[in-house]
């Protein structure tokens, strides 16, 4: 039987792509912004595109926040993409000389890449580290980014709610160390497009599904 997955539909861009990436590893697919379903499926995709103000705005409009609160403390997996991931920290400094207040799962500021050149758009190869599930097979693959912000500095322990489990957190550089994925019990995230990755990125999406 697949894995019944649920893309949050919360007006983040176009998700189509997503949707067929998460196909054809044989996820189960529904796109909806339905809190009933998001609640009840066995893994959680949070795209986000564009701008953090807007993609808060547009979770708190869909009921991201309790949604994802919600499985999170019942172990339910959630796995967030792009500004998907960089809600899930404290807040970002993007359009603001004082950061716009975020999820707060992971401590964290997401702020501007220091590169010369922004943003960083195109294949970029990643540091994952040992025991990665989501990077399994692919440790050390290119995958797709396109984001100007990044969360640049990593200081949460392993205590608490997932004090078994230390977070693993993957590693790129543009202009400067910037992570690139996390996994924290049942809340993954990655900031690249895993789903326009190639077979790089399927590989990854795979993993997330067979682990649900």
């Amino acid at each position: 039987m697949s894995a019944d997955v649920v893309v949050l539909d919360y007006g983040s861009g176009n998700v189509r792509s997503a949707v067929r990436a998460l196909e054809r590893v044989g996820a189960d697919v529904t796109l909806t912004s339905d809190p009933v379903r998001a609640l009840e499926c066995e893994g959680l995709f949070v795209p986000g595109v564009g701008n953090f103000h807007a993609c808060m705005a547009g979770l708190a409009a869909a009921h991201g926040p309790r949604i994802i609160g919600r499985r999170i403390s019942g172990g339910r997996s959630v796995l967030g993409i792009c500004v998907g991931m960089q809600v899930l920290f404290d807040g970002s400094t993007e359009a603001s000389e004082h950061p716009l207040d975020g999820l707060a799962e992971w401590p964290g500021t997401v702020e501007r890449l220091p590169a010369d050149v922004v943003p960083h758009m195109g294949w970029s190869e990643v540091r994952a580290p040992e025991g990665s599930s989501l990077f399994a097979g692919v440790e050390r693959e290119r995958f797709y980014f396109v984001h100007s912000y990044a969360v640049q500095a990593w200081t949460l322990e392993a205590t608490g709610a997932f004090a078994r489990v230390a977070p693993r957190v993957t590693w790129a550089h543009h202009g400067a160390d910037f992570v690139a994925a996390v996994e924290n019990g049942p809340l993954s995230a990655t900031q690249f497009h895993p789903e326009k990755s190639g077979e790089a990125g399927l590989h990854l999406l795979e993993n997330w599904v067979r682990s649900l």
